[in-house]
């Protein structure tokens, strides 16, 4: 198969993009309604952050989190003993020739957040910060 040249081989192709956020949504919709026969997946939002297909689009990997952050590891457990009911339902709502192979993981993107808006407002950054800026201006005059 020849490659493509207008292509980088650096992050995902635009229809792993798609795929992804219309399985990210899927998903969304049934764990919302609540269509999985789960007690420990029943009364649980459950928000489904990111979705990032491999390049094949047969293995789609969920970043998920409970709201509220309480139960993380047990809503993980649950996901993955379901995820066949949960595979046909988001095949039974998209239209693709394989729905792909479902893996839950658990979203750290706002523990991320957390530390960095820490980082920024340490006093040794405020004060690198600040220091650059002023670099900066002296360049500009």
């Amino acid at each position: 198969m020849a490659k493509n040249r207008f292509t980088s081989a650096e992050g995902p192709s635009q229809r792993q993009l798609r795929v992804g956020e219309l399985i990210r949504r899927a998903l969304s919709d049934i764990l919302l309604r609540g269509d999985v026969h789960d007690p420990d997946l029943s009364g649980v939002s459950v928000t489904v952050g990111e979705v990032r297909c491999s390049p094949d689009l047969k293995v789609a990997t969920a970043y998920v989190t409970p709201l509220g952050g309480k139960g993380e590891e047990g809503l993980i457990k649950a996901l993955a003993r379901n995820k066949g009911e949960i595979r046909h339902m988001v095949g039974k709502s998209l239209t693709l020739k394989f729905t792909p192979d479902l893996r839950f993981r658990l979203d750290e993107t706002y523990d991320r957040m957390d530390e960095t808006r820490r980082l920024f407002s340490d006093e040794k950054v405020q004060r690198d910060v600040a220091r650059h800026d002023d670099e900066d201006d002296e360049d500009l005059d």
